[in-house]
């Protein structure tokens, strides 16, 4: 009888009286609190139960709320009861109703049996301690805390904003030091009735009884104050998740468990019938003795809070979706958007296609609808051709379209006559190549037979809108591969870009470009842009495109293709 056991139990009964049985058979003691708020006539027919065990006992009910002083009076009341009664225990080891022994008991009493002045419990000031969450560090000990969180979250943060703004802030009495860690001890005799039976006890009982949260700070500040021998760790495997929520055990982490080597572990689902079945067993079926040693899968478990909160790159679900940046890389795959191209050079799509060997879309955002690579009206994922469709959700059908193609590299065209509302999707996105000729929307209105009056409407719309797109690609918070030119300096000498643009799609089916795609017809492109001016349309975006250019013979690049010198 050198360990006694407290549970605090405040659901499934029927698993708790099987765990209760398991601790008694093995000759340990044990004092159960069953929280207040269970009927009670369920708490009788529980008491009544275990009424056969002769070292199970009840100790006086209180309320436990999360977060409030009612746990930390029902641990007291329990440990008081299993001091009282049982002279002989040597360890006190607090465990809950959803707690499962992992090894078999006689096990956990050789540990403690050769550690007789141990104390186990997780002690840590608030600056070490990294898992709080919440925003309330020192806080929960200065500031007062009369309500529950849960039922009171609005008053609850009223009275902490209004302490702030008075300045109120509480004195740790005596000079103690806070400390914080986990809810689930195993402290000795000696410690245990120090902490109980100090004279200054009723001091610390009101003091702690308004700080938040304290079953997680009562008994470690004070442990730190009478023990002689603190081991800051629990002997209870339980894990937490990014919001600060216990992690429960299924029948699938049976391998799991067994291969933490700790001697209990919580929370346990209460349908988890076989790991009932597993762990309450005898000696032959259990594991090896061994140290305990949690850290054995807490690799498991941050991948595990690392796939639920950023989840795969470019696939997104219901738990990131509503939160701007929350992405695990925008897409899923590299790909190129190029803007001006096939504008300024024929057929520049199929040449593109064939020099890399991607697949190379026309305009995916254009107003009528998606055009897609050799007309098709649907793609992978059933990702239509409707513009409506796309529209509904422009963001996300960029990320669909890149995760349902991943393997083959995307290229699309863009231009300011498109859908915009992309634009900072794609640049605030590492995978995306953007390449860029300003000003080239305006060859296809050169080439075109509107009226003139309608085309200086048109362009200086178009121009305003790639304005605003350059401003978001030269944003700092762009972190796309961008390359913008303009028209003018990029028809000087077009083939050192292609070839640069061909190398970083890295799928370059030829060595070295020995020819450019053929230009479009640009003869009287620089009247025509200077005709804009004199209808008092400031054509910027082109770079410096003198008349003369336009008016003299067919460029060079018209009359043969741009060869490598």
């Amino acid at each position: 009888m050198s360990v006694g056991i407290v549970m605090l139990v405040h659901t499934a009964l029927g698993r708790a009286e099987q765990v209760a049985r398991h601790w008694s058979a093995a000759g340990c003691p044990v004092v159960i609190h069953v929280d207040k708020v269970v009927e009670r006539k369920t708490y009788e027919s529980f008491v009544t139960a275990l009424s056969d065990l002769e070292h199970v006992s009840f100790s006086t009910r209180y309320r436990c709320e999360w977060g409030t002083w009612g746990i930390v009076q029902a641990t007291q009341a329990a440990s008081e009861q299993m001091l009282a009664q049982y002279a002989q225990v040597r360890h006190v080891y607090l465990a809950s109703g959803s707690c499962l022994p992992l090894r078999p008991i006689e096990e956990l009493l050789d540990y403690l049996r050769e550690r007789p002045q141990t104390d186990f419990i997780e002690s840590a000031t608030t600056s070490e301690v990294p898992w709080t969450v919440g925003g309330l560090d020192e806080e929960r000990f200065t500031l007062r805390f009369p309500v529950s969180w849960k039922r009171n979250r609005h008053l609850f943060d009223f009275l902490v904003n209004t302490q702030r703004s008075l300045g109120l802030q509480r004195k740790m009495p005596n000079g103690i030091v806070p400390h914080m860690g986990s809810q689930w001890w195993c402290l000795t005799r000696r410690t245990l009735s120090a902490i109980l039976q100090d004279p200054e006890r009723p001091t610390y009982d009101r003091f702690f009884r308004h700080v938040w949260i304290p079953d997680e700070s009562f008994f470690q500040t004070l442990a730190r104050h009478y023990s002689s021998n603190i081991e800051s760790r629990s002997l209870t495997l339980s894990k937490f998740d990014f919001q600060g929520k216990p992690h429960i055990f299924y029948d699938d982490h049976l391998q799991l468990l067994r291969r933490s080597d700790c001697f209990v572990a919580r929370k346990i689902w209460p349908y988890a019938d076989r790991l009932y079945e597993a762990f309450l067993t005898d000696a032959a079926g259990a594991m090896k003795k061994t140290e305990p040693n949690p850290g054995k899968i807490d690799r498991i478990f941050s991948k595990a809070v690392e796939r639920r909160t950023r989840g795969r790159s470019g696939l997104y679900m219901q738990s990131r979706f509503p939160n701007e940046d929350w992405e695990n890389g925008v897409t899923a795959a590299p790909y190129s958007m190029f803007q001006g191209f096939a504008e300024l050079f024929e057929n520049f799509e199929p040449w593109l296609a064939s020099a890399t060997g991607a697949r190379v879309h026309g305009h995916l955002f254009a107003k009528d609808k998606v055009h897609y690579a050799d007309g098709q009206t649907a793609i992978n994922g059933a990702l239509s051709d409707s513009a409506v469709l796309r529209d509904y959700n422009g963001k996300g059908f960029l990320t669909n379209l890149i995760w349902n193609t991943r393997g083959e590299r995307q290229c699309f065209q863009f231009g300011p006559a498109d859908n915009q509302d992309i634009c900072w999707r794609v640049a605030k996105d590492p995978n995306a190549q953007v390449s860029v000729i300003t000003g080239a929307w305006a060859v296809p209105l050169f080439r075109s037979n509107r009226d003139f009056a309608d085309i200086r409407a048109i362009a200086a719309n178009l121009q305003k809108l790639e304005s605003e797109h350059m401003d978001i690609l030269r944003s700092p918070y762009t972190k796309a591969r961008v390359r913008i030119w303009t028209m003018a300096e990029f028809i000087e000498a077009p083939m050192e870009p292609l070839q640069g643009i061909l190398d970083e799609i890295g799928r370059t089916k030829l060595s070295r470009l020995s020819e450019a795609p053929k230009m479009v017809d640009l003869a009287g492109f620089g009247q025509f842009l200077q005709n804009l001016k004199n209808q008092g349309m400031h054509p910027y975006l082109m770079g410096d495109f003198p008349v003369e250019r336009g008016v003299a013979a067919t460029p060079k690049a018209q009359r043969k293709p741009y060869l490598v010198q």
